[in-house]
């Protein structure tokens, strides 16, 4: 276990904190994920830097042309978060779909991208936003694409014992958008995800074609994935049941999901994924819609 706790109240605080450690600290905010790997001796470390005293960390809020998540907000509150609602419905649903309300209470949306994990509600739905993630590093700050954190199950390209994920971004959608977030597991809560889905839709001026779409899918592959064949097949396409029925059949093409002794065999998964795709692309053009 460690033997040092720090607590900055700042990012260069923190970062020098790291510095000095050279590796052998690491940063926690909620630390659902990272205590019990520490406790099952997946991972040591000499200190943790606790980042939760940092100010404006947990703020939601819309700057500009952006929307912006510190990467101390929470799950419960991006499910709780009306700005959210209003502009990105999936996240907040897929919020809702993380662990208990106990853990969603502490486990943050910066520590579910860094973990790494293909399956990770909070990374998919990122994925279909086209989100943004500010690394800080002693060197300085950079944005970039959430999908390019990923290397593989577990391996994240940010170093949480050098560097930190500040703050996450996307676009603010414009009129005619919607989006969805589908899910399937073993149960409906504490359980990894059989599949999920993320869908978001923007629509024509006529409201009956799509004009832009970006779908995340998991676990489907070692990494969160973006199904841009199926993206490219639904642009001009009209926004009808029909569409849908075919876009679900690129996607699971594309996706190929395999059989895993914690989910389910490669057939069931590939006839779940159809059913979820479906079900995103109607919520998702209903809401951009008005309907709903």
């Amino acid at each position: 276990m460690w033997q040092a706790y720090e607590m900055p109240t700042s990012v260069e605080e923190a970062l020098a904190i790291l510095a000095r450690y050279d590796g052998r600290a690491r940063l926690i905010a909620g630390g659902t994920d990272l205590i019990l790997e520490l406790q099952q001796g997946k991972r040591q470390v000499e200190c943790l830097v606790d980042v939760t005293r940092i100010p404006g960390l947990d703020r939601i809020e819309r700057q500009g042309d952006w929307i912006v998540l510190g990467a101390g907000v929470t799950f419960r509150q991006i499910k709780d978060s009306p700005l959210l609602k209003e502009h990105a419905r999936l996240l907040p649903e897929a919020a809702a779909t993380v662990g208990a309300l106990q853990i969603q209470t502490v486990a943050t949306l910066a520590g579910n991208v860094v973990n790494a994990m293909p399956a990770a509600d909070g990374s998919v739905a990122l994925v279909a936003l086209d989100a943004e993630a500010e690394i800080a590093a002693q060197q300085g700050r950079v944005w970039k694409p959430v999908i390019e954190l990923f290397r593989g199950p577990g391996e994240s390209a940010v170093d949480p014992s050098r560097e930190m994920l500040t703050a996450i971004r996307f676009p603010v959608p414009g009129p005619r958008h919607g989006s969805a977030w589908e899910r399937i597991g073993r149960r409906k809560a504490l359980v990894l995800p059989i599949l999920n889905c993320a869908v978001s839709i923007t629509l024509n001026a006529d409201h009956r074609t799509i004009e832009q779409a970006r779908i995340g899918l998991g676990p489907v592959a070692p990494i969160p994935f973006r199904a841009r064949e199926t993206e490219a097949f639904l642009v001009g396409r009209p926004a009808e049941e029909e569409t849908f029925t075919q876009a679900a059949e690129i996607a699971a093409g594309e996706a190929q999901p395999r059989s895993s002794l914690l989910r389910a065999s490669k057939e069931y998964r590939t006839e779940v994924l159809k059913v979820l795709v479906r079900q995103g692309l109607t919520r998702a053009v209903a809401q951009a819609q008005g309907m709903s």
